[in-house]
């Protein structure tokens, strides 16, 4: 089994140079954020088996992987590329099933199952309530634009809004550091539309 060091290093070399950047959200900047945030919520969650912690993040890093390739529909090209790679890697397919759950699970709207997935969901949507939320946000206004999801800032203060009323977190640990300044956030953008 090739280490994760080197795992690690191969994806986001990959990420580096195939990334469009019009990706101004869906980066190698916000897949470290979420591999980093993962680790912080695994531990906080008790996860202590190591097997369970190499393959949520594996899993962390090739969430998005798929971005280089299509944009809708990302979660299931990311699989693809990852089972691919990591049989070649050494993985078992146990472990590649497992990690493509984990990928899979960060699909919006999200419905993880296992407590891995539920981490990753949750790393994955961390700066929700986050004090950075809107210098990361304006990244994803970027993005959103260049796609043509939203068509102006007011088109986007709206799915924001949207988004935040629907959104939940899955770990506890989560909801208890992030959720109150969510709620803060959702605040915000709403007396900006009304």
């Amino acid at each position: 089994m090739l280490l994760f060091v080197n795992i690690k290093q191969h994806v986001i070399d990959k990420l580096e140079k195939g990334l469009s950047p019009d990706l101004t959200y869906h980066n190698v900047t916000h897949t470290l954020d979420v591999l980093e945030q993962a680790v912080d919520i695994a531990k906080y969650e008790g996860i202590k088996n190591e097997n369970d912690l190499l393959l949520l993040k594996i899993g962390a890093l090739y969430h998005d992987v798929g971005f280089l390739n299509v944009y809708t529909g990302h979660e299931k090209v990311s699989c693809e590329i990852a089972y691919k790679e990591l049989l070649g890697f050494g993985y078992s397919e146990d472990q590649i099933n497992t990690i493509c759950g984990i990928i899979k699970a960060t699909k919006v709207p999200q419905r993880p199952k296992t407590i891995l997935e539920k981490i990753i969901c949750d790393a994955d949507l961390d700066y929700l309530g986050r004090d950075d939320f809107f210098k990361i946000g304006e990244g994803l206004y970027k993005e959103f634009l260049y796609q043509r999801i939203v068509s102006d800032s007011r088109s986007w203060n709206f799915l924001q809004v949207s988004f935040l009323k629907r959104h939940h977190y899955f770990t506890e640990t989560t909801k208890q550091r992030r959720q109150k300044q969510k709620k803060i956030h959702l605040e915000i953008l709403k007396s900006k539309l009304y």
